[in-house]
Formats: structure tokens, sequence, C-alpha cells
């Protein structure tokens, strides 16, 4: 008899260690899922970067025509 209640026990406790090791599983994928979050949130910054850059470029090229169109004209 009271071997079935150690043999329970002892059955008891590795349930628990499983629902440890699912509880350390789903940790470990809710990290992966911010991780790949903080991947794509980089990405999105990347592209932003991208996009501001060649915005101001044709701006650059407005202003350096502006500048050469006012020297030849003498207003510089």
């Amino acid at each position: 008899m009271r071997e079935r209640e150690r043999e329970r026990e002892r059955e008891r406790e590795r349930e628990r260690e499983r629902e440890r090791e699912r509880e350390r599983e789903r940790e470990r994928e809710r990290e992966r899922e911010r991780e790949r979050e903080r991947e794509r949130e980089r990405e999105r910054e990347r592209e932003r970067d991208d996009l501001c850059d060649k915005s101001r470029e044709p701006r650059i090229e407005e202003q350096c025509i502006n500048i050469d169109t006012e020297m030849n004209t003498g207003l510089i």
C-alpha cells in the first residue's frame, strides 16, 4: 500500500516536471516571437530610413539646380 502511494507521488512529480518543461517551452516560444517582432520592427525602420533618404535626394538635387541657376543669373 505504501508502495502504491510512493508510486503515485512519483508519478505526480513526473507530471509536475513535464508541466514545468511545457511552461519553459512556451516561454522560449514567446521569446522567439518577441525577437521576430523586434526584427520586423528593425526592418520597418530600415525601410522608413530608406524612404526618407530617397525623399531627401530630389530636394538636394533641386537645391543644387537652384543654386546653379542663381549663380548663372548673377543672383549669388
